[in-house]
């Protein structure tokens, strides 16, 4: 149980910067929104949804790597100084394609007016390509607030610069203060939100310098050819893990009427951020548990604790969904001020329950890893990817990003379960199925019966989400640590 609160520690130390980054980006959205119409907001989310392709791209699985090899081999000191020179080689390299075919691939992406904006989030990935094995170095060292305390640096300089940029410049124009516009050109409008990223992530990289300094110019080729045959899979993990997390926004942009694209896409967009409790605990405890798992990996009886690991983790993600399903509308009427938005509303338990699928996908595929199975991996998330495509192509032309929603759905439980059933052919793990679905069927009928007792008043539908939590959780912990299913007869 120590090693658990361990676990849990450092979950909650690596969530400070981005619970407290992407809550307070969160409250950015009634700013956007409200400065921004449905169509002009769908530009940001196209935009960001290329930017998580871009960011796979340049650091082509070599954080997973780093950890892989730097465990398998405590004693070679030349495991980060290959990677991290392989990630600056190749970030200059993909800066120059970048430079060179700015235009052409502004219009490919629909932005030929603004080709500034595929420039601007090419030098993004390439900065954070460039810290991004430093703060693996962090995670692997266990240094978790040093981490946390950079990382939220760069979160709030993102976060002031949207302010600055969008309220107080204009404001400080309003008031007479001409000077300002040596920095501030109104006609930029949703482009401040892209460069406030741009100078949060250049801002980043001198924070991580003392990690810098922990590598030299050596290069062993031999290592990093075997580094490369375990991260190009990867490569291709990242690559579906985005279509089937992104592309729906940009797919929304491509298939549906002109008239109606970018509008349903920035509907699908904040909706989708309605979600981000769920996002900020998966990430959270990915940060922690990648480098804690694999050094745990060869410790005697890891495979129980995994088992065990995902236990707990079912039931936070299931308190996750029930606090944000039960408060939907109070959610929407604070962050998404302006009432068009509110049309997308009946996506978000859907997007909830699809997030927390592809947690349980992301505990599962420890297997892959550890078994140096990556490829494996690849296939999964590329059939998983094929299918996500397959689905939004077919149902975006009819009901819109309801079908995004709902391909999303499907995608990330046929990855959670091939996931599952390929890993007991390779890696067995001993998860405990009976009390898995128990929590999650428990849930799924908490969710369906305040759905019949949702009350007109939402004061007293606060209070009948608040029982119903406090019921589940009591449920859950009978499940899991007093042996409930046991007492009853079931098979644990």
């Amino acid at each position: 149980m120590s090693v658990l609160k361990k676990l849990a520690g450092e979950t909650a130390i690596y969530g400070i910067p981005t619970i407290a980054g992407r809550l307070i980006s969160f409250f950015l959205v009634p700013m956007y929104t409200n400065l921004f119409g449905p169509s002009e907001y769908g530009v940001v989310t196209s935009m960001f949804a290329y930017a998580s392709f871009f960011n796979v791209l340049f650091t082509y699985g070599m954080e997973t790597t780093f950890f892989r090899f730097a465990n398998a081999h405590p004693e070679n000191d030349k495991v980060y100084s290959t990677a991290y020179n392989s990630i600056i080689i190749s970030t200059l390299f993909f800066l120059f394609i970048a430079i060179l075919f700015k235009q052409p691939i502004a219009d490919w992406m629909e932005i030929g007016e603004h080709p500034e904006y595929f420039l601007w989030f090419a030098i993004i990935s390439g900065m954070d390509a460039l810290v991004a094995l430093p703060f693996v170095k962090l995670r692997q060292m266990g240094k978790a607030k040093r981490y946390a305390l950079v990382k939220s640096i760069n979160m709030f300089t993102n976060i002031g610069l949207n302010f600055f940029f969008l309220l107080l410049c204009p404001y400080l124009i309003k008031e007479g203060w001409t000077w300002i516009e040596v920095i501030y050109k109104p006609e930029v409008g949703i482009g401040y939100i892209f460069i406030s990223n741009l100078i949060a992530s250049i801002i980043t990289w001198p924070l991580v310098y003392p990690e810098n300094l922990q590598f030299n110019f050596g290069f062993d080729t031999e290592l990093w050819k075997r580094m490369i045959i375990y991260a190009l899979p990867l490569l291709f993990v990242g690559f579906a893990g985005m279509i089937n997390e992104t592309l729906d926004r940009i797919l929304l942009t491509k298939l549906l009427p002109e008239d109606r694209a970018d509008y349903e896409s920035g509907i699908y967009g904040a909706c989708y951020k309605l979600s981000i409790l769920m996002t900020i605990f998966i990430q959270a405890y990915r940060m922690a548990a990648e480098p804690f798992l694999f050094a745990r990996s060869k410790g005697e009886g890891a495979e129980t604790m995994y088992a065990k690991l995902m236990n707990y983790f079912v039931i936070v993600c299931a308190l996750i969904f029930l606090l944000v399903s039960f408060n939907l509308q109070l959610f929407a009427d604070l962050f998404l001020r302006n009432k068009e938005y509110h049309a997308g509303l009946h996506i978000v338990p859907i997007l909830l329950l699809a997030n927390m699928f592809l947690g349980i996908y992301f505990n599962l595929s420890i297997w892959y890893k550890l078994a140096d199975k990556t490829l494996i991996g690849s296939y999964i998330a590329v059939a998983a990817a094929g299918l996500t495509i397959l689905l939004n192509i077919t149902l975006i032309p009819t009901i819109g990003y309801e079908g995004s929603a709902w391909a999303t759905l499907i995608a990330y439980l046929f990855m959670m379960v091939l996931c599952y059933t390929t890993g007991k052919k390779y890696f067995p793990i001993p998860y405990q199925l009976t009390k898995i679905y128990a929590l999650l069927l428990c849930m799924a009928v908490f969710y369906i019966f305040h759905e019949i007792l949702k009350y007109q008043y939402q004061q007293v539908n606060i209070v009948v989400g608040i029982v119903l939590m406090l019921a589940y959780a009591a449920l859950a912990l009978g499940i899991e640590r007093y042996g409930l299913l046991t007492k009853i007869g079931l098979k644990e």
